[in-house]
């Protein structure tokens, strides 16, 4: 594409997320970190929610209380909890924004393509390690499902439908689709051990959106990529800043100081929310910044989430 595309960084054109695909083999380990090789479906060394049963061992604080095994604890007298093994073949999930709120940026593109880039780049590491991929579409006009496929055709058609919602025609002032109808169809798609990636600026999360999320990580691997821009977080340095939408101009006043503390409280306040009910359901939180490369999403060591993989064990015990 020209360096000269007037809408480079404002729309995600195909090529571009064709473009975003890795180099050489790849895929999810069931934390939903990125292996260097590819796997199928077969059972792995990895513990985690899956189906068949492997061992049962002492409880730990943070394991499951669901898969406590309650006859061992009852004739030893000390707590133990069931092990099931992984599955290395699995589902992936992406919920990807590009309501009005994500056509905003100062770094590099808007919100809304750098969570476009975000995941295509996760649909290749998934097909690379031979899952199933699919996702929602939250564009302004409304929300597109697809349910997960391992065929290449199909999984191209909802990178497709993630280009076109960037492209999307959308009024700042008009009601689009909440964030919440989408964590609901995105539950709705999920089976247990799905590995779930929410990307979004979650600026119109509310309790019912919140329940959605918790759900989702009930049964679930789930990543939530906050996306934002350098801006959102804090006002510029003192001053007047003309600011438009495209249609209409406005000032932006940066110079008064409770004004700037306001403006940095606000997004701390969401921010840190999206992140504290990721802390206490176990979700991953990841920052993720306009003018960054999406690519650094798939580094293992910040696909971590916050119990260590040691102490989240999770799993459906059985009858």
């Amino acid at each position: 594409m020209s360096e000269k595309d007037p809408l480079k960084g404002i729309v995600a054109r195909l090529p571009e997320l064709l473009a975003v695909r890795p180099r050489g083999g790849g895929g999810f380990a069931p934390g939903g970190k990125v292996r260097t090789h590819q796997f199928g479906g077969h059972r792995s060394s990895f513990r985690g929610r899956g189906m068949e049963f492997d061992e049962v061992r002492a409880y730990h604080p943070g394991d499951d209380v669901r898969t406590i095994d309650w006859r061992v604890t009852a004739r030893t007298g000390r707590t133990h909890t069931k092990l099931f093994q992984e599955e290395r073949e699995r589902p992936v999930l992406i919920l990807v924004d590009a309501r009005a709120a994500m056509r905003f940026g100062t770094r590099g593109s808007f919100k809304s393509v750098l969570a476009a880039k975000a995941a295509a780049l996760l649909s290749w590491v998934g097909i690379a390690g031979g899952d199933r991929v699919g996702g929602v579409v939250l564009a302004p006009s409304g929300v597109g499902a697809f349910q997960p496929e391992r065929s290449r055709r199909r999984i191209l058609n909802f990178v497709r439908a993630v280009a076109d919602a960037t492209a999307e025609p959308a009024r700042p002032e008009a009601t689009g689709p909440a964030l919440a109808e989408a964590l609901a169809r995105t539950r709705a798609l999920a089976r247990p051990g799905t590995l779930v990636f929410l990307v979004t600026d979650f600026a119109d999360l509310d309790a019912h959106g919140v329940r959605e999320m918790e759900r989702l990580a009930v049964d679930n691997h789930v990543t939530c990529l906050f996306v934002f821009d350098r801006l959102e977080a804090q006002m510029p340095d003192p001053g007047l800043y003309p600011v438009t939408d495209g249609v209409a101009v406005a000032r932006l006043d940066a110079e008064r100081a409770a004004l700037r503390a306001a403006y940095a409280q606000r997004f701390a306040a969401r921010h840190d929310g999206v992140e504290r009910i990721c802390r206490e359901r176990g979700m991953t939180f990841l920052d993720l910044e306009t003018g960054t490369d999406p690519a650094d999403v798939l580094h293992p060591e910040r696909l971590r989430p916050f119990q260590s993989a040691g102490r989240r064990v999770l799993g459906r015990a059985s009858a």
